[in-house]
């Protein structure tokens, strides 16, 4: 790409843009939609990234980026899919469809779903965690889960996921959703102007908000536990700021929609999880979550979907031996491919082929610059 400070991700033309706050991250989002209207932007603290779906307007974002003292950081770009091999692509699609259901923002991991005759009877590794609203979930009709919550349920070929009902957040914050993270979503035909409004709600409590900015809606979100207390921010400003934001968002004539709140997560089950762990937090660029008891790690930009790692036991040598269905597939900036194989290795690593690598424990991650 002509422009410096642009990458294609995932088909997209994507930039991270650095901003001393999330104000003029929001600020860069209103630019933006008078500009490339079709774009996607997440509004963080610490700046903006911005996906495009083609080069045509990329000049003109980068320099409005710069009137407004944002510098681009393309090291900061890459992308974290899901996976999943499947004798029955068209079974797996349905069942995986109906529990993540849509995702018009754009926000988690894609599931991608792979043709593959190879018997695997065990259960792997890696799964995921869903959160959506009790509703959504009740209308689902999936019956009775199983596992220790009773909430574990499985496609046709017996691969798993465990899909919790979140309630909502509580009184005054009705269009809110407890879903791991706070979360609302929001129709309306002024995104960036709520984009705006919440970042400056949010100034100067130190708390965090992960703001999605795409075409008539607007995701808010703290971020999985960040607003308890103790974790960052002030506590006490925590209760009142999702009222805060619905009454913003409901003058400005946006209308919540129940059905989106999401959260998804990734859990990787490990017999030594220390050296598992440590893999993946090198090779993706993501910090520990450092609160007693906790394996979780997380992009620093809060970008990216969080990793769990839990005990599996180590005499369960059938199931460790065994090749999962899901594997991870990472897709960065063509020019940062070899880098982040040699990180991955130098992690404890082992390269099985050109651009796939294993972690210590035989879980697959593709290195791709898609």
């Amino acid at each position: 790409m002509a422009d410096p400070g642009w990458r294609s991700i995932g088909g997209s033309a994507t930039a991270w843009f650095v901003a001393p706050s999330q104000v003029q991250a929001a600020a860069l989002a209103s630019r933006i939609a008078e500009l490339a209207p079709g774009s996607a932007v997440d509004v963080r603290a610490g700046g903006a990234r911005v996906r495009l779906d083609s080069a045509e307007h990329t000049a003109a974002v980068s320099a409005a980026a710069s009137d407004l003292g944002l510098t681009a950081d393309p090291g900061a770009l890459q992308r974290l899919d899901v996976v999943l091999e499947s004798a029955d692509p068209a079974g797996a699609a349905r069942f995986w469809g109906s529990v993540l259901g849509l995702d018009p923002a754009d926000r988690d991991p894609a599931l991608l779903i792979r043709r593959s005759d190879e018997h695997r009877p065990l259960r792997s590794r890696i799964h995921l965690d869903v959160v959506r609203p009790a509703p959504v979930v009740a209308e689902l009709g999936l019956g009775a889960g199983v596992g220790p919550y009773g909430v574990r349920q499985a496609d046709p070929e017996g691969n798993e996921v465990d899909l919790l009902p979140g309630g909502p957040l509580g009184e005054g914050a009705e269009e809110w959703w407890a879903v791991f993270s706070a979360m609302a979503c929001y129709r309306t035909d002024s995104p960036a102007r709520l984009a705006a409004a919440a970042a400056d709600l949010v100034a100067g409590t130190g708390l965090p908000l992960l703001v999605d900015v795409r075409p008539d809606l607007v995701v808010l979100a703290s971020g999985k536990a960040q607003w308890e207390d103790g974790v960052c921010g002030s506590a006490a400003a925590a209760p009142a700021l999702p009222t805060r934001l619905q009454s913003a968002a409901r003058d400005l004539g946006a209308v919540a929609d129940p059905q989106l709140p999401r959260f998804r997560q990734l859990f990787l089950d490990a017999a030594d999880v220390a050296a598992v762990q440590a893999f993946w937090t090198a090779v993706l660029g993501y910090v520990a979550d450092e609160r007693p008891g906790l394996t979780e790690i997380h992009d620093p930009r809060r970008l990216g979907p969080v990793m769990v790692f839990q005990p599996l036991d180590p005499a369960e040598e059938d199931r460790r031996r065994q090749r999962n269905r899901l594997h991870l597939v990472l897709t960065v900036p063509e020019d940062a491919v070899r880098a982040r194989i040699d990180t991955a290795l130098a992690a404890g690593g082992r390269l099985v082929d050109e651009g796939r690598v294993v972690d210590p424990e035989g879980n697959e991650l593709v290195v791709t610059s898609g």
